[in-house]
């Protein structure tokens, strides 16, 4: 298992200042959460009130074994559908907020960088939104809340992926009671958590769709989106911005 800590920044030309944003935004909404417990119920994505277009109020919901199979739900936004944008600012407890600004910290500023702010945040935006419709998709009759920015963090992993294949990313490996912290380029480390993502995703297909637990295939849809998104979003390197501008002004006097 790899846990990435950090990534090489020496070529970063511009402030994160939406990273950072955006950083801040998931830390006081999940303080927030934790003030207020029907605000997580209300607003987190549950596919049956996406699908039905209806805003599910009322206790939880037990099988008859005694097993939970839905929890108690809260009055949401309205339109319903607004639960798109706030659950990907959600989170269910430190660990989950914890490892996914880390990927964020880690990830999202080399993004941001080669996108500029504003097509950075729609990017974000897009892939979380993106990353809950696969998730609905795979189960549209599920009452289980989703929450997390996981599905727009996995659309930062895919465009990093694709921008910046070969950059150096240290990574923490557990050895037992050891550990060991190494670099390896962004190619494997995102491609081994890409392919775990895969596989756990097609392996949930198979359990019901009242199961709980991880959202993979947001996972999978976010990355995927992003992916694609790329290239629609990104900027060109600045080398080559630098060359097609003096090919054009060397070009220009040799007509003249």
């Amino acid at each position: 298992m790899l846990f990435p800590i950090g990534d090489d920044n020496s070529d970063r030309r511009i402030t994160p200042l939406v990273n950072y944003a955006l950083i801040a935004a998931n830390i006081l909404v999940f303080l927030y959460q934790l003030a207020d417990e029907s605000f997580t119920y209300g607003y987190s994505v549950v596919p049956y009130e996406i699908t039905r277009g209806v805003d599910l109020v009322g206790a939880a919901v037990y099988d008859r074994s005694g097993r939970m199979i839905a929890p108690p739900q809260a009055p949401g936004p309205t339109p319903i559908y607004l639960t798109f944008l706030s659950a990907m600012f959600m989170h269910g407890g430190l660990m989950h907020i914890g490892g996914n600004m880390l990927y964020l910290w880690i990830f999202g500023d080399n993004v941001e960088d080669r996108m500029g702010h504003a097509k950075y945040l729609m990017f974000y935006v897009l892939c979380g939104i993106l990353a809950s419709g696969a998730h609905i998709a795979f189960g549209p009759q599920s009452r289980i809340p989703s929450l997390g920015a996981s599905g727009a963090i996995a659309g930062v992993l895919g465009a990093y992926l694709i921008l910046y294949p070969h950059q150096r990313v240290r990574v923490l490996i557990p050895l037992g009671f050891l550990s060991r912290i190494t670099e390896m380029p962004a190619i494997i480390v995102i491609g081994l958590w890409a392919a775990l993502q895969l596989f756990s995703g097609i392996g949930s297909i198979a359990q019901t769709a009242e199961s709980g637990g991880v959202a993979y295939m947001a996972h999978v849809g976010g990355f995927v989106a992003g992916v694609i998104l790329v290239f629609l979003f990104r900027n060109p390197p600045p080398d080559s911005r630098y060359r097609d501008r003096h090919y054009d002004q060397d070009y220009s006097r040799f007509r003249k």
